[in-house]
């Protein structure tokens, strides 16, 4: 990643955070903020539980969309064996464990879930967990620990890649490279105290968490995939 490359993108990112009135990016952020809310492991319905973490006001984006609905199938698959779908979280959440592993193993979870359905609902047309391309995996990660993670969109990480001139381009399953650039994305946006509180004024004028978290990254990523600087 070149460091100049990275410094002007971030440079032109605060200029956009600074001018913004149209905070198309807050839906994200007061998702987060609802489901820190609402989020318990323990709860005694956890299917409602959960329905009830992944709500917005503005907008379904992030659950479903129209070939991509995580959270309508998950809602089915956690009836059919409510705790072990809890245990499949409390795994995935659990942070003294190595992230990949966990990772993984709430897909096969989800795969044995999704048979157990099609076995007691023979006639189902539900034939995908959604939960393979690690995009909703990450949202729940990030949600519950935003400290720790951002959401993966790989086509605009992709291209902010190409952007930033890195030439070993990772593919989509490839999450540990996907964290290590993250991180280094988060450092240098971490140094920038004009961009943190320009971002710190934009989340408090839609009552939205105004800590600073990775999903700073999001932000930034899927801005710099839709904004080009010459280096000419």
């Amino acid at each position: 990643m070149e460091v100049k490359r990275l410094q002007a993108y971030i440079q032109a990112f605060k200029v956009y955070l600074q001018k913004d009135r149209n905070l198309s990016e807050l839906y994200k952020w007061e998702a987060m903020q609802h489901f820190q809310k609402e989020w318990d492991i323990e709860a005694p319905d956890f299917v409602a539980m959960y329905d009830q973490s992944l709500k917005s006001d503005t907008t379904q984006r992030l659950w479903k969309r129209e070939t991509w609905r995580p959270k309508e199938v998950m809602i089915q698959l956690l009836k059919t064996d409510v705790e072990f779908g809890r245990r499949m979280f409390r795994s995935l959440f659990d942070e003294s464990q190595n992230i990949e592993t966990r990772i993984s193993m709430f897909k096969f979870g989800c795969e044995e879930l999704l048979q157990e359905f099609k076995q007691q609902h023979p006639t189902t047309i539900v034939n995908n967990h959604y939960h393979d391309d690690n995009q909703i995996i990450m949202l729940y990660l990030t949600f519950r620990f935003p400290g720790q993670y951002t959401f993966f969109t790989f086509p605009p990480f992709l291209e902010t890649l190409k952007k930033m001139n890195i030439k070993d381009l990772p593919d989509p399953y490839n999450l540990d490279r996907f964290f290590k650039l993250t991180k280094i994305m988060n450092t240098f946006l971490q140094r920038d105290e004009e961009l943190l509180n320009a971002q710190r004024k934009r989340l408090s004028l839609k009552q939205a968490d105004a800590s600073v978290s990775k999903l700073l990254v999001h932000d930034f990523y899927m801005f710099c995939a839709n904004y080009n600087i010459s280096f000419e």
